[in-house]
């Protein structure tokens, strides 16, 4: 298991009584390397440094984070800090031709972005979906004020699927017109911080003492569940938000979601004991040993020590996270809404054959000028959401409007959909559609308990809604989206233009950016097609 890093520790606490943030620098060379991660197939990758995986980043609130990034690949690239809303630097995001052109081959950039936030996040690719081929790496931020549960030591557990192919052969499938769709699911192997979990380390624990359990799902497409029997997990974060602490058998984490739970070790070393991680996905058969995959891990309180076995028991009788039932520790009240939008996901195949998916009438697809260029250079007509283009979806916000998002999923696909820039208030989760297991039990409407839980990343459950509330107080262009990668690059997003005009007076486009989008013959000014006004010629058709 990753460990705290002592080194690193004590100088940014040394850093904090100088009352001083400190520049935590990374120098990152992005580039190809063929990997064996799964024991069974060695493949092209994405790595760090040479490297895959690649170290955690870890740094303290308050801290500016630095990383140099070098393009090595033969394509452009970006990184972006999942969970952290950017404030006052909305350009920093890395969303790939949303936030900023990519980094071209053999190009640099510099990314600062400031550490504001405290709490479990992660580092990923976000440009072409690199993510998928390796470039991901938790990210760590540790708080200056004591966590509402007193721990002894911090630990890092990344979870992830690895798939035999690289994602842009999975897409050339998926989008296919001469092949029937969907083409075969696919079956991943999981990985333990990053490598196979079948051989990971052992966790060593210290009888009596408390550990903190910071738990991250990297993967593109599939769920874990990860428990430790013989031990109780008290939940004390979601998604970089504190909650109030609650006792569960096990954490169950869609596609980019993260929890901290503190847990007490036994009071003995006579036995040590198992972990458990269960890749899962439940829109793909079930085969044994291909979905759901087990793995198992040491929890080694003594070498040597007979390990404790416990009674097979269904784990639908176990107590799992439930954001829902979380309650926020700052006790923000519930948000009074000012305007929604209610949405239905879908998918559609079109005249050319091609299955694309919807999230608001029409796939997502980038335009030809990055939105956060547009919502600095169109004045007052960035208030108009079509000057973005129409596949963007854009919705322009007003500066402190409450937003409330209604997302139906009437399908037999579970949804992990994320928000970039925020964290939403979990309202509640109802029935959608009509399930195809006419004898399933009826879905209950579910609602939050006095303070709703805040995350970045929420589960829409196959044929249900989910109902999630935020408040457009940080200005930019930010992008909400399916973080299931295939349903993303089919076109499962939206984009939120908030406040464009507080924007326009509070921020700018660091001249580094609009260089590099010029050296690739990107506009940088403009509405989406590069014109003027409302002229948006050269944008490519809306799909018919």
């Amino acid at each position: 298991m990753y460990r705290a890093l002592l080194g690193f520790t004590l100088v940014a606490a040394a850093t904090l009584l100088l009352g001083q943030a400190a520049r935590v620098v990374h120098d990152w060379d992005i580039g190809y390397l063929n990997v064996n991660r799964d024991g069974y197939t060695t493949r092209r990758a994405i790595g760090v440094n040479g490297q895959l995986p690649f170290p955690p980043v870890y740094a303290t609130k308050g801290d500016v984070l630095v990383i140099n990034v070098h393009n090595s690949l033969d394509v452009p690239t970006s990184i972006h800090a999942h969970g952290l809303f950017q404030k006052g630097t909305s350009y920093m995001d890395g969303a790939g031709l949303i936030t900023q052109c990519g980094i071209p081959p053999g190009d640099n950039f510099t990314y600062e972005i400031n550490a504001d936030q405290a709490g479990t996040f992660w580092i990923h690719g976000h440009y072409n979906h690199q993510n998928v081929d390796g470039l991901r790496t938790p990210l760590v931020i540790y708080d200056t004020e004591p966590a509402v549960l007193d721990y002894d030591e911090d630990m890092l557990i990344s979870l992830e699927e690895w798939y035999v192919n690289e994602f842009k052969v999975r897409m050339e499938e998926v989008l296919n017109p001469l092949v029937p769709f969907p083409p075969p699911p696919s079956f991943p192997y999981g990985l333990i911080n990053g490598i196979n979990g079948n051989e990971t380390t052992p966790i060593t624990f210290v009888p009596g003492k408390k550990y903190r359990l910071r738990v991250i799902n990297m993967s593109s497409t599939e769920w874990f569940k990860f428990s430790l029997p013989g031990h109780q997990l008290q939940i004390i974060e979601a998604d970089g938000i504190d909650s109030v602490p609650h006792s569960v058998d096990g954490l169950d984490l869609g596609p980019g979601q993260r929890y901290s739970a503190v847990v007490t070790a036994r009071d003995t070393d006579l036995y040590n004991y198992q972990y458990n991680a269960t890749l899962y996905a439940n829109f793909v058969p079930f085969i044994p040993g291909m979905n759901p995959r087990y793995y198992q891990g040491l929890i080694e309180y003594k070498a040597g020590a007979p390990v404790k076995t416990f009674a097979q028991t269904d784990d639908r009788l176990f107590v799992w996270s439930d954001d829902i039932i979380l309650k926020a520790l700052d006790r923000e009240p519930v948000l009074s809404v000012d305007r929604t939008f209610e949405w239905t996901i879908s998918s559609k195949k079109y005249s050319n054959n091609i299955t694309l998916a919807i999230l608001d009438d029409i796939p997502f697809q980038p335009p030809l000028v990055p939105p956060l260029f547009s919502a600095f250079t169109m004045g007052d007509l960035a208030l108009n959401s079509t000057v973005y283009g129409p596949q963007t979806r854009a919705h322009v916000l007003r500066l402190g409007e409450v937003v409330e998002i209604i997302v139906h999923n009437p399908t037999i696909l579970d949804h992990a959909m994320h928000l970039h820039g925020h964290a939403f208030q979990v309202i509640e989760y109802g029935p959608s559609g009509i399930p195809a297991d006419p004898e399933a039990p009826p879905i209950p409407v579910r609602t939050f308990s006095e303070w709703p839980m805040r995350r970045d990343t929420f589960v829409v459950p196959a044929f249900y809604y989910a109902k999630v509330r935020f408040c457009a107080d940080n200005p930019g262009v930010w992008m909400f989206h399916c973080h299931m990668d295939v349903h993303f690059a089919m076109g499962l997003a939206v984009l939120f233009v908030e406040a464009p005009d507080v924007l326009q007076r509070e921020q700018a486009i660091p001249q580094a950016l609009i260089d590099m989008c010029q050296r690739q013959g990107i506009v940088t000014s403009g509405n989406g097609a590069g014109n003027l006004g409302f002229n948006l010629t050269g944008l490519p058709p809306v799909p018919n």
